[in-house]
C-alpha cells in the first residue's frame, strides 16, 4: 500500500511524551515539538492488523517469545545484513536502554569503567553510572564537516597506567552507537574493525547499540559490528529494536544477539526482574520484522527528501548554521555555534524565539555544546514551518 507522510495527525492529547509534556519540560505549549526521537506518523497496517488481532482475544496473560518471532529476527538479519545468526543467541528486552543497562550491568562491578564517545546519545551515561560505574570519554573528532572515531586517544585511555599502586578501576566495555546518535554517521567496515581489534586487544567487550540501522541515507549501507568477524561476533552485544523505523516505542521489545554463551547467561542474569517484554511488543516486533519492508523503503524515501529539504534550505537561507550531513537516522545535528550563544542563551534562543522543542547538544556529552539536535521524522509541513521559525528568530538576532 502507499503510506501518506505528508498527512498531519494531531498527537496531543493521547499521552505523548512528544507533545502533551511541553509546559511540564519548557514551561510553554507554544513550541513546535522536533526532540524526542518517536515519528509523527503512523504505524505499518500490518503491524496495526497483528496487534488489532491478538487484541480480540480477551485474555491478556504471561507470554513468551514464540519460536516464529525468533525466526523472523533470524529472517531480518540475513535478509537486511546478511549476517547469520542462532536462534539461541536472541534475548528479548523492554527497550534497548534497559538492555544497555543490563549488559553494562553483567560486565562490571562497581568502581569500573565504562568507554562511550561523546556527544552521544545521553542514557548511556545514566546506564554507566546508575551501575556504580565511572564515564570514560573518547571524545569523537570533529573537523567542521564530518565525525570520525579518535583511535589513538580511546589506545591512551586503553593503556594500563603505570603508576605505583596500579590504579583500581579499569575499563570493562565500550558501547557503541551505530549508527551514531546524534551526529548521524554510519561507520564502516573498516572503522569498525580499527575499533574491534583494539577492544579485542585490551580484552574491552563492545555493547553496539544499532537502533537506528534501518534508517540510512541513500547509498549509505549498514554493517552490524558483530558481523566483522567470528572473533568480533564473539566480543559483541548486538542491540536492535523495531521502535524507530516502524514507530512502536509505546509498546517496547528490542533484541539483543549474543552470540558468546557466558557474556548471555551473564546478561540474562543481570536483567533479572526486567524480562517481561508485553505481548503487544512482541507481536509488533514480528509483524514489523516480517511485513515491514514496503513501509520501510517508502519511510527511507520520505525521510531522505525531509533531510535534504531541511538541509539545502538552511544551507541558502540560514547561513550561519551548519547541518552536518547525515548518513543514517532520521535525526539532524545542527552546529549553531556561529550565533555566539552560549548554552543556556541557545537553549532559551530556541524555546522563546524560535518557538522550537528541540533536545540541546550539550545533553549529549563534550562536544555537543552550540548544537541543536532536530528530529525530522514528521510532516513536510512541520519542517517547513520549523525552518521558517528558525530563519525568522535568527534574522532578529543580527
Amino acid at each position: 500500500m502507499k503510506y501518506d507522510f505528508d498527512k498531519v495527525i494531531e498527537r496531543k492529547g493521547t499521552g505523548s511524551t512528544k507533545w502533551d509534556l511541553n509546559e511540564k519540560l519548557f514551561g510553554t505549549d507554544d513550541v513546535l515539538d522536533m526532540w524526542v526521537a518517536d515519528m509523527d506518523f503512523p504505524c505499518p497496517e500490518p503491524v496495526v492488523k497483528a496487534i488489532q488481532k491478538r487484541a480480540e482475544h480477551p485474555i491478556y496473560g504471561y507470554t513468551y517469545p514464540s519460536d516464529d518471532l525468533n525466526q523472523a529476527v533470524v529472517d531480518k538479519m540475513k535478509r537486511d545484513y546478511d549476517w547469520e545468526i542462532e536462534k539461541d543467541w536472541i534475548v528479548y528486552c523492554t527497550g534497548i536502554v534497559s538492555g544497555v543497562y543490563s549488559a553494562v550491568k553483567s560486565l562490571t562491578m562497581p568502581g569500573d569503567q565504562i568507554v562511550v564517545q561523546p556527544p552521544v546519545y545521553y542514557p548511556f551515561y545514566n546506564a554507566i553510572r546508575d551501575n556504580g560505574c565511572h564515564v570514560v570519554a573518547n571524545n569523537l573528532k570533529f573537523d567542521g564537516e564530518r565525525y570520525e572515531m579518535d583511535f589513538d586517544d580511546l589506545e591512551t585511555k586503553f593503556k594500563p597506567k603505570t603508576t605505583f599502586p596500579p590504579s583500581v578501576p579499569r575499563i570493562r566495555g565500550l558501547i557503541l552507537c551505530h549508527p551514531h546518535n546524534p551526529v548521524g554517521r554510519v561507520y564502516k567496515e573498516e572503522e569498525l574493525k580499527e575499533l574491534a581489534d583494539l577492544c579485542m586487544e585490551y580484552n574491552t567487550p563492545i555493547i553496539s547499540d544499532e537502533i537506528h540501522c534501518d534508517l540510512l541515507m541513500k547509498g549509505v549501507e549498514h554493517v552490524p559490528t558483530a558481523k566483522i568477524s567470528k572473533e568480533v561476533e564473539q566480543f559483541t552485544m548486538t542491540f536492535m529494536s523495531a521502535s524507530k523505523t516502524f514507530n512502536i516505542a509505546g509498546i517496547p521489545a528490542s533484541v539483543a544477539v549474543i552470540p558468546n554463551p557466558k557474556w548471555r547467561a551473564k546478561f540474562v542474569a543481570a536483567r533479572a526482574g526486567q524480562s517481561g517484554v508485553s505481548i503487544f511488543g512482541l507481536v509488533a516486533l514480528e509483524a514489523a520484522f516480517r511485513h515491514g519492508k514496503e513501509y520501510q523503503e517508502q519511510l527511507s524515501e520520505y525521510l531522505y527528501e525531509n533531510v535534504m529539504y531541511f538541509k539545502d534550505y538552511i544551507e541558502k537561507n540560514i547561513p550561519k548554521v551548519k547541518v552536518v550531513d547525515p548518513e543514517g537516522t532520521y535525526l539532524a545535528w545542527v552546529d549553531m555555534r556561529g550565533l555566539g550563544l552560549s548554552n543556556e542563551e541557545l537553549r532559551e534562543f530556541m524555546l522563546k524565539k524560535a518557538r522550537l522543542a528541540l533536545d540541546c547538544g550539550f545533553i549529549f556529552g563534550p562536544g555537543g555544546e552550540g548544537f541543536q539536535r532536530f528530529n525530522l521524522a514528521c510532516p513536510r509541513a512541520y519542517v517547513t514551518e520549523a525552518l521558517e521559525r528558525l530563519e525568522k528568530a535568527v534574522k532578529e538576532l543580527e
